[in-house]
């Protein structure tokens, strides 16, 4: 790793800066540039322990992070002043570290499955960064084979995501895709689809997961379109015993996804 300290920048007009704000609040500027921002020292290290190749890091200290010397490509240093990072920083917490990441591929054809069996959380046409965030999260703790974005109409490298998945967006593996095209590769892989619907549907713990299967959910809107319903294995359900009949997306995964994982080490 080589690191090399650019000229010191206190200025909000700065060019560089004012690509920093663009690159946080445009999917499009992201999508062309391949580069989106990662803040906090935790986030950074998971980047690089997930493979991600470091373009730039932006610091308000004079000297750089031993956490984050490891990196094995090189990169630039950039100093900011105290306001500037506070400028485009989107969390007080952060130590003063930011950087600049490029982009990974996010194809189908990038997955490796090392199961036999695999074990994926497919998640269709969420729009909260918060919720895809928390899904990563759970993704993460239950360490499962992939998380695949359907119709997303979030860009996955989003800030919010990021930040909001703390870093779990590093250490899982994620493909986005359209609904068609996700179904042939499902297929293709022998992976059998249980889409999360009430029309025709089992409870949940009646079904078993030990085999190479998706477990599909929907935003809390609008739920699975017709193309998951028809392209299922079978329908599954959470049994709700309150007055609300609505949960969020996140916590369905999460049951969806532990109750897979329980009838795998049952079975092992």
């Amino acid at each position: 790793m080589i690191a090399f300290f650019m000229k010191y920048i206190e200025s909000f007009h700065n060019p560089f800066i004012r690509n920093i704000l663009k690159l946080q609040d445009k999917s499009r500027e992201r999508r062309k540039q391949g580069l989106f921002t990662v803040e906090g020292k935790r986030e950074i290290c998971l980047a690089i322990k997930g493979g991600y190749t470091i373009d730039t890091i932006l610091t308000v200290s004079d000297r750089i992070d031993e956490d984050i010397s490891f990196c094995k490509n090189e990169f630039e240093v950039v100093r900011v002043s105290h306001q500037v990072y506070q400028k485009i920083a989107y969390r007080a917490s952060t130590e003063g570290l930011m950087a600049l990441v490029s982009s990974k591929k996010t194809a189908l054809d990038q997955l490796v499955f090392q199961n036999k069996n695999p074990l994926i959380l497919i998640a269709v046409g969420i729009e909260k960064p918060g919720n895809i965030g928390a899904m990563l999260r759970t993704v993460d703790a239950a360490n499962i084979d992939a998380v695949i974005l359907a119709d997303t109409k979030t860009d996955v490298f989003n800030p919010n995501v990021i930040r909001s998945s703390l870093g779990s967006v590093f250490t899982n593996q994620i493909a986005i895709g359209n609904s068609q095209e996700i179904i042939d590769f499902l297929e293709e892989k022998n992976i059998s689809i249980f889409s999360a619907t009430l029309q025709n549907s089992n409870t949940y713990t009646r079904e078993d997961y030990t085999r190479g299967c998706a477990l599909v959910v929907g935003s809390e809107a609008t739920g699975l379109t017709e193309i998951w319903r028809s392209s299922a294995k079978q329908h599954i359900y959470i049994p709700m015993e309150g007055q609300v009949d609505s949960m969020n997306v996140s916590v369905a995964a999460a049951i969806l996804i532990f109750e897979a994982k329980r009838q795998r080490q049952t079975k092992n």
